[in-house]
C-alpha cells in the first residue's frame, strides 16, 4: 500500500509540475522515473520493459527525414506555390495555406510541419500587408487536424498504434474520412469569420507573384535524395503489416537510406543530422512511460479502469463517448501526450475486465486527443511552437483571442467526431 501511496503522489506531483511549465517537462518525466525506480516501487529492468520503443523509433526516424528534406528548401517553395495558385489573394491564400498545412502534418508530423511553413507564413503576410494572426490559427488548427488522419500525424496516434498493433492503413480507413470532413467545415467557418478583414493591394499581390518559387529550392539533388528516401518509407509504412515490421521500422529504414545517400563517411553531415533530433522529446516519451509503467505495476490503472467501468454500467457506447468528450477536454488545457500515456494502460484493462468491444474506445482517444489540442495555446505542442515564433516576431498570440476563435471550432470537431464514432462502430 505504501509503494502505491508513493506511486501517486510521485505521478501526481510529475502531471503538475508537467502542467505548471514551471520545470522542462523533460526534466520533470526523467526524475520522476528516476524517484519511481529508487524508491523501489518499480526496478530497472521492469522500468525498462515499459518504455515503448517502437514509438522512440519511430519519432527519430521522422526526424531525420524530415530535418535533412527541410534543407532543400522544398516547404518554402510548396508555399510559394500555394500562394502563386491562388494569385496572392489573401482569403484564398489562407485557404491554401491550412490545406498544404493539413497535408503535411498528415504525412510527417504537426510540429515540424509548423516549424517548417509559419515563416514562410509570415513572410508572405508581411508582404502582402495583411495581419498574421488569422493565417496562424488557420495553420494551427489545420496542423492538428491533419495529425489525426494518419498514424504519424501526431504523437498520441504513435503511442496507440505502437500500443494496440495498428497499422499506418488502419489509421487512414478509420481517421482520414472524419479528419477530411472536419477540416473542411473548419475552413469554411474560418472563411466566414475573415473573409471581411483580409484584403491587400493588386500592386503588393503582384509583388508577390513575381517570386521564384524554384528559387526557394537550394539543393535539387538533395532534394531527389530525400523524396527517393520518402518514397521508400511510405511504401513500408502501407505494407508494414504484411511484411510482419513495425512502424520504427519503417521509418528508420527510411532514415538510414537517406544518411546512406546523403552523408556515407561525412562524419561532420551524420554528427549535424543526429544532434537535430528532438532528444528532449525522446528522454520525455522515455521518462513518461516509466512514470506510467510504475502506475500499471502497483495496481493503481487497474483500479482507475474499474472505477470507469462501474461508471458506465460497462456500457461500450457510454464508455467511448466518455473516452471521447474526457479527452478533448483534457487535452485543450494539459498536454495531450502524457494524458494519452495513462489512458492507453487503463483502455487495456478494462478489456481484461470484460469490456469486449475496445475498438471504439482506441478511435475516440485518438480523436480526443489530436483534436482536443485545437482549444487553447497550449492544448499541442504545435500550437506552443507557433505562438512561440509569433512572440518572437513581436506578433504575440493572445491566449484568449486564440481561445474566442479555436475553442467553439474545437467543440463542433468534438460533437462531429461523437456523431461519426456512434455511427461507425456503436
Amino acid at each position: 500500500m505504501s509503494s502505491t501511496v508513493t506511486a501517486i503522489v510521485i505521478f501526481i506531483a510529475a502531471y503538475a509540475l508537467i502542467i505548471s511549465e514551471k520545470v522542462h517537462r523533460t526534466i520533470v518525466a526523467m526524475v520522476g522515473a528516476m524517484l519511481m525506480v529508487l524508491c523501489g516501487i518499480i526496478d530497472q529492468a521492469t522500468a525498462i520493459k515499459h518504455i515503448d520503443f517502437n514509438t522512440l523509433g519511430l519519432l527519430m526516424g521522422m526526424m531525420i527525414i524530415v530535418n535533412i528534406t527541410g534543407e532543400t528548401g522544398l516547404f518554402n517553395f510548396l508555399a510559394i506555390r500555394a500562394a502563386k495558385i491562388v494569385h496572392a489573394q489573401p482569403l484564398k491564400l489562407l485557404v491554401a495555406l491550412s490545406i498544404l498545412t493539413a497535408i503535411c502534418s498528415a504525412l510527417l508530423d504537426n510540429v515540424t510541419t509548423v516549424l517548417l511553413t509559419v515563416p514562410i507564413t509570415f513572410s508572405i503576410t508581411q508582404q502582402l500587408k495583411v495581419d498574421v494572426k488569422p493565417f496562424l490559427i488557420a495553420q494551427i488548427l489545420s496542423a492538428n487536424i491533419g495529425g489525426t488522419a494518419t498514424l504519424i500525424g501526431d504523437p498520441p496516434n504513435m503511442m496507440i498504434a505502437s500500443a494496440v498493433g495498428l497499422s499506418f492503413m488502419d489509421f487512414i480507413i478509420n481517421l482520414a474520412a472524419p479528419a477530411i470532413g472536419i477540416f473542411l467545415i473548419t475552413i469554411a467557418l474560418l472563411i466566414l469569420i475573415y473573409h471581411s478583414e483580409l484584403h491587400t493591394q493588386p500592386e503588393l499581390q503582384d509583388k508577390v507573384m513575381r517570386i521564384s518559387s524554384l528559387s526557394k529550392i537550394t539543393d535539387q539533388k538533395l532534394l531527389v535524395k530525400c523524396l527517393t528516401a520518402l518514397a521508400l518509407t511510405f511504401a513500408l509504412f502501407f505494407t508494414h503489416n504484411r511484411l510482419g515490421l513495425e512502424t520504427a521500422t519503417s521509418a528508420l529504414t527510411g532514415a538510414g537510406f537517406l544518411l546512406l545517400l546523403t552523408a556515407r563517411n561525412d562524419n561532420a553531415m551524420v554528427a549535424k543530422t543526429l544532434n537535430r533530433i528532438e532528444w528532449m522529446v525522446i528522454f520525455f516519451f522515455a521518462g513518461l512511460y516509466v512514470l506510467v509503467g510504475a502506475l500499471v505495476e502497483t495496481g493503481v490503472i487497474e483500479l482507475m479502469a474499474a472505477r470507469l467501468i462501474e461508471f458506465t454500467c460497462g456500457s461500450v457506447s457510454m464508455t467511448a463517448i466518455l473516452i471521447l468528450w474526457l479527452s478533448a477536454l483534457a487535452s485543450a488545457f494539459i498536454d495531450n501526450i502524457p494524458f494519452v500515456a495513462t489512458l492507453i494502460p487503463l483502455i487495456k484493462d478494462m478489456g481484461s475486465m470484460g469490456l469486449t468491444n475496445l475498438e471504439p474506445m482506441w478511435w475516440s482517444l485518438a480523436l480526443g486527443a489530436c483534436l482536443g489540442g485545437n482549444g487553447t495555446l497550449v492544448g499541442a505542442s504545435a500550437n506552443v511552437v507557433v505562438a512561440s515564433i509569433a512572440t518572437q516576431k513581436n506578433k504575440a498570440l493572445a491566449f484568449m483571442d486564440f481561445m474566442k476563435i479555436a475553442f467553439p471550432l474545437m467543440i463542433l470537431s468534438i460533437i462531429i467526431s461523437t456523431a461519426y464514432i456512434c455511427w461507425r462502430y456503436l
